[in-house]
Order: structure tokens, then sequence, then C-alpha cells
């Protein structure tokens, strides 16, 4: 497929003929006439690339457009099914993607799309007709190579494969002219659980992501498969650009998602809530069965649910046993009790990113989130606000007393911002990070940086290592604002900065996530925590081996491996430090335990994430590659290194048929501005831009040529 604009044709007023002056010497004929044979040989070569790459007559958006220059939609029309199941702190999803071929010719679809920051993706079935494959996970070479394999031949073929922890790629070759084919996907991910209440999002777009660096290589006139080109900070741009449009520019019906929950949380639910989405919640017993209200809804933000206990109902501990393979898995969730104590003074740094992505519903969040935490200071705090967009800028070049004069003109800063520009995050981090952080005259003060982005970045490893590597005595903690934020950056962030991430989804929901995150960071933290499990399991197969600090309201969750299964009984002791000094402690019986499911998955997933951590800073070596490999396939995850493949062995395709592929764009989230779309075009504009600057030269000369013919004067 093209793109195609519609230039009018340029019109010049005729001019009354003067009578032409003596000539001092005449230029040769035929020099006129190469001149004028080359201009028009230019234009008629410049026309197809305005044609390639540019904007749709009247509509200041690009469409796509056939051979014979017809103006089309994309081919691909795509709906999706989510069956979400949750049993306790694990939901697993049954994820079908349809993909119905509206052209005449064979396709090949590929669709770049987001799952959960910690989904773990074990199944893909191909559906076509009567036919049901069931995928292989093979290492991702091998994966590749098969799919191709089939692809070429004719046979139908599907494969899934690893982006990023929290992003996606599906590949469908040979889907017929007119019909449908589906993937199947099954994936699980982790219930949070935060201040008595369950939270479960499901993304179904992402808002496109800023690429640092500098192009890797001289660009290409092809066409690619995204928007973005490969750069020195993010060499694979181009497989997590996926083109983002508006609703209108994909077929009716298109880019619609279907979703039923069935929640089994192990204890009575007394209330379900979204603040994405209008649900219909149904009690049988203590199982709630929850759907949109509207029944399918657009694929253009995240669907958020959340779910409280019954009053007095809230969990003070959970253990979740599960026999996988001769081996035995439990996931323990221990509650601290909510201790109050005096807080410490604080020193707070607010970073808001005002970056383009940002423009729109999001930038409003993020002012509202700002404002409300400078609500929270008080007369013996500090604190700055920075905001950084392609230039980093701080309100003040240090962290100020928390007085009314100095909040009142933050405040007024604050309004001010808006969005625009580039999304420069390393700049902004060091500004965080590293100001005051030595500074002895603070030394008494809790630091505290509060971050607030839609984390719309492909350079996420980088920023967690920079993370690591200067956090010092500060803790990040990381605010998601707008309908499809990058919840894996958000989440990791926050990790490797000793904090924790809150979720804003609209204005309305402001209030109650921030009220939340501000009383955790105003709360003293319980620290030196500790679990010890009984005999039979390695302190090595615990994880994570070193629990965090707990802020409140927040659970401690932990899952272990015990190879010897069958005769594993005994205890977990967990305990740690209060802010007043006391030791907190609470033992859970393994005999008690509830069953399980996928808990031998979260285990795996758990230890290969912490297996990736060691290599932020650096590539991936051989060893660490050879584990997560080894896992991956062991426990049949989609990873890095690892993919789905599934290939029928019937060809359906006649070699005599091309196969055209489709890029499958995705949605622009929910009150993003226009202007973030991301349409199809060339990797550079150059082969234009050269030309239309030969172009113009030429013109130049032939105007100067007849304006110095009509003078008389010929030098």
């Amino acid at each position: 497929m093209l793109l195609a604009v519609s230039i009018p044709p340029a019109r010049v007023p005729a001019r009354p003929a003067k009578p032409l002056q003596p000539r001092r010497r005449r230029l040769p004929r035929w020099s006129e006439g190469v001149g004028l044979w080359l201009s028009m040989a230019l234009l008629l070569f410049v026309q197809p690339l305005f044609a390639d790459a540019s904007e749709a007559p009247g509509t200041g958006a690009f469409h796509f457009i056939d051979g014979q220059g017809q103006w089309q939609q994309p081919a691909t029309l795509l709906t999706t099914d989510y069956q979400v199941t949750v049993s306790g702190l694990i939901a697993d999803t049954r994820l079908v993607q349809k993909f119905a071929n509206t052209s005449q010719q064979w396709q090949e679809g590929v669709f770049v799309f987001p799952l959960p920051e910690d989904a773990s993706v074990y199944g893909l079935t191909m559906i076509a007709g009567e036919r049901v494959i069931e995928g292989e996970i093979h290492t991702r070479q091998e994966a590749k190579r098969q799919y191709q394999q089939a692809r070429d031949e004719g046979r139908q073929a599907a494969t899934v494969e690893q982006q990023r922890p929290n992003l996606f790629t599906t590949r469908l070759a040979n889907i017929p002219p007119g019909e449908a084919v589906s993937v199947e996907l099954r994936y699980q991910q982790a219930v949070r659980y935060q201040a008595g209440e369950f939270e479960l999002r499901l993304p179904t777009t992402l808002t496109p992501r800023y690429m640092p660096g500098k192009p890797l290589t001289e660009q290409s006139t092809q066409w690619q498969q995204g928007w973005a080109t490969a750069t020195t900070e993010v060499p694979d741009a181009d497989q997590i650009s996926p083109f983002t449009v508006s609703q209108n520019d994909v077929p009716a019906g298109s880019h619609q998602a279907s979703v039923r929950l069935t929640l089994n949380a192990g204890l009575p639910i007394g209330n379900v809530t979204s603040p994405s989405h209008g649900l219909n919640s149904t009690w049988n017993g203590d199982q709630v069965v929850v759907a949109p209200t509207r029944g399918a809804i657009a694929m253009d933000r995240d669907l958020v649910v959340r779910w409280t206990p019954v009053r007095g109902q809230a969990p003070a501990a959970a253990l979740f046993r599960e026999h996988w393979q001769g081996e035995e898995y439990l996931l323990a969730m221990l509650v601290p009790g909510q201790q109050q104590a005096q807080s410490l003074p604080r020193e707070l740094v607010f970073v808001i990113d005002t970056s383009g992505s940002m423009a729109g519903e999001s930038i409003r969040q993020a002012k509202a989130s700002l404002l409300r935490g400078l609500d929270t200071l008080q007369p013996e705090d500090r604190f700055n606000v920075i905001q950084f967009n392609s230039q980093t800028q701080a309100l003040h070049m240090a962290s100020v007393p928390a007085s009314a004069t100095n909040l009142a003109r933050a405040r007024r800063y604050v309004q001010d911002l808006h969005a625009d520009g580039g999304t420069e995050m390393a700049p902004a981090l060091d500004a965080a990070l590293l100001a005051d952080a030595d500074d002895e005259d603070r030394s008494g003060y809790v630091r505290q940086v509060v971050f607030m982005t839609d984390g719309a970045v492909g350079n996420e490893a980088a920023l967690f290592s920079q993370i690591q590597r200067q956090l010092g005595r500060s803790r990040l903690f990381t605010v998601a604002i707008g309908s499809a934020p990058n919840m894996h950056f958000m989440r990791e962030a926050a990790r490797f900065g000793r904090g924790t991430y809150t979720a804003i989804s609209d204005l309305a929901d402001v209030s109650g996530p921030l009220d939340t995150l501000f009383a955790k960071m105003q709360a003293p933290v319980m620290t030196d925590i500790a679990s010890q499990w009984p005999d039979g399991v390695s302190e090595h197969e615990a994880l994570p081996q070193r629990p965090g600090d707990l802020f409140l309201g927040e659970p401690l969750i932990q899952v272990v491996r015990a190879s010897d299964g069958e005769g594993l009984e005994g205890t977990l002791e967990a305990s740690g430090r209060l802010p007043d000094g006391t030791r907190w402690q609470q033992s859970l019986d393994l005999a008690k335990a509830a069953p399980g499911q996928g808990l031998h998955r979260y285990w795996a997933a758990e230890k290969i994430d912490s297996l990736m951590d060691q290599s932020l800073s650096g590539q991936v070596g051989s060893e660490i590659r050879d584990q997560v490999t080894e896992l991956a396939l062991a426990h049949r995850l989609v990873t890095r290194f690892t993919s789905f493949v599934a290939v029928d062995r019937t060809p359906v395709r006649p070699m005599n048929q091309a196969l055209a592929k489709d890029q499958v764009p995705t949605l622009l989230p929910d009150g993003s501005q226009p202007g973030m779309m991301r349409y199809p075009q060339t990797a550079t504009w150059s082969p234009l831009l050269l030309t239309s600057g030969l172009l113009g030269l030429v013109l130049s000369g032939l105007a100067g040529l007849f304006r110095r013919r009509r003078a008389g004067v010929w030098s």
C-alpha cells in the first residue's frame, strides 16, 4: 500500500507581454530547451514521491491507496475477545485475536499489541476454518525460521514474539481473500492488591513511544514495519512502533474487544468498580461475573477493574500451593497491619512529563496530580518541581521550603505548563536523583521523587540502569498518566527506585489513587523484611530473594519452588522492623495452603526477571541467555529468546498468487491529541527533499534566464 496526497495545481497569473529590448548577448536556444526538458523530467519524477508520503486532500490525515490510486482502508479487520478467570491472586486470560481479510488478495497480518506488564504468555492456537493447530514453543530463531518457511510455501502459520515484557507481535501468514483466521493466546498475570483493594488491568492499545538516539544507518526509502527506525538507543524501534490511527481510519466494526471476567477471589466480594468503563456485575455466591455495560468496547484505552472484599473480610494472609511435574510451588501473601507513627520531614521532588505524547487529557491529569501532591506538603518539608520534554527545566535551582509563598509560585508554574516536544527522560532523572543528593544539610529529610509520565519511551532498560546507579538515598514513586500508559516502565522504574507505582485513568480518578500514594509516602516504611521457609526450600528458590521495604497497605508476596514437594511441611515465618523499632512477625502453616493454578509459571517468570535484571547495564551474556531459554522452554513461556509458532502442514495459497503484508494499526489512546497519530510513511524524506531542492534550483535558474532575457541583459 502507498500513501498519497492530492496537491492542487499552482496557478500563475498571466502577465501582459512586453516588447523585448535589444540583447547584448544571446543564450543559445538549445540551453533553454535542455532546461525545460530537465524541469519536466524532474516534475514527473518527484510527483510519485509526493504520492507515496503525504497527506490526504482536505483531511490533514494520511490514507491508504491501492495501485490504481483509489482510497482504501486497511485490508485486515481486527476483533478481540478476552475471557479472564481470576483465582486468588492469579488471573488467567484466553485472548482471541480474529483477523478478517477484506481484500481480494492473500494477506500476511502483523499486529504489535500490548499485554499486562507482568503477563506470562504460555499458549498459542491458530484456528483457520475447521483447522485447529496448537502452537509449539521454540527458541526465537527456530520459531522465526519455521514461520517464514511455512509462509513462503503458502501454508498458514502464526507466531507470537515478545518485544518488551508488555509488548508483543502476532504474525499470521496466508490469510485467504474474504476469509478470517484467529489466533488464541493464553497468558496469566498477578492480581495487584493494595490498601484493601484488588486491581486488574487489561491494555488494548499503546501510546506511541519516543525513540531517543541517532539513526543507526542510512535510512532506506522502502516501507518500514513501524513508523520509527532503529536508533543507537533503541535498535529495535521499528519493531515497537505500530502505526496509530483514529477509529475513523479502520473499517467499521474493527478494533473492538469483548470482555468477560470471572472473579473467584477466595473471599466474599463487596464491590466491583472501574475508572475506565461502565460495568455490569453479577453475583453468584462468592463468584462475580463482570462485563462492560456497552458490550464490545473500542480498543483505545486500558480496561481497569477493581474489587474490594466484604467489610471485615480483607485478607491478612493467604497461601496457595501447586504440584507440577514432581515439584512443589507455593505463593504467599502477608499483609502487615497499618501502623501509624509520626513521619519525618520530607524533601519532595515532583517531575512532570510535558512532552508531546502528554498533550490533551494526559497533561491535565498530570497537572492535577502534581497540584494534589503540593497540597500534602507541610511547612517543615522542602520541594522542587522539574518538567521535561526535549529539555529539562526546574522551578528552583535546589529544593526550597514549603512556605505559602513558594507553594503559590509552584501552583502558578504548574498551571502554565503545556505539552510539546520529545521525551528525553535521562536528563530529568539526572536532575531529580543527583540534585542535593549528598547535601548534609538535608540528611535528616526523607528524600522522595514523584515521577509523573505516560512512560512512552523505547529505551526502558537504559533508564532502569540509570535509576539503579543514581538512586542514592532517594526513593522513586511513579504515577502512570493517560488511558494507555507504558505500565512496564512505571512498575519497573518504581521497583528499581525502591518506591511504588500508581495509575491515573482519568481526571475523575485522580483523588483516590493519589490519596493512597501520598498516604504511603507520609507513613514510615517497614524495613529489614525477611522470610524463613521450612526445610526443603532453598533460599535461592524463593523470589524475590530479598523482599524490599513495604509501604502502608502493601502486602509481602513471595513465590517459591521446592524440588522435594511430597514431604514439604512446616510453617513460613515472615518478619520485619516497624518504624518504632519493634519487630513484626507472622507465620503461615503450609498444610493450610489453598490449591493454586499457574504458580509454576509465576515462579518461572519471576526467576527470568531476576536473571534479566543482571544485564541491565549491557548485553545479555550467553550464560544468562541459556538459563532464561531453558526456563522458558520448560515452562512454555514467551520471552526475548523464545517464541510460539503454529504451522499448518497443507499449503493453501497457490504459488502464483502474491502475498501482501498488512501492518494492522493500533487505535489512538482515548484523550490523546490527533498529532499523536502515527501513519505509515517511508523511512526518510531525503530523496523527496533532494529532488525537490534540485527541481527548485532548475526552476529558479529558468526564471532567472527568462527575467534577464526580458530585461535584454545576459551575463
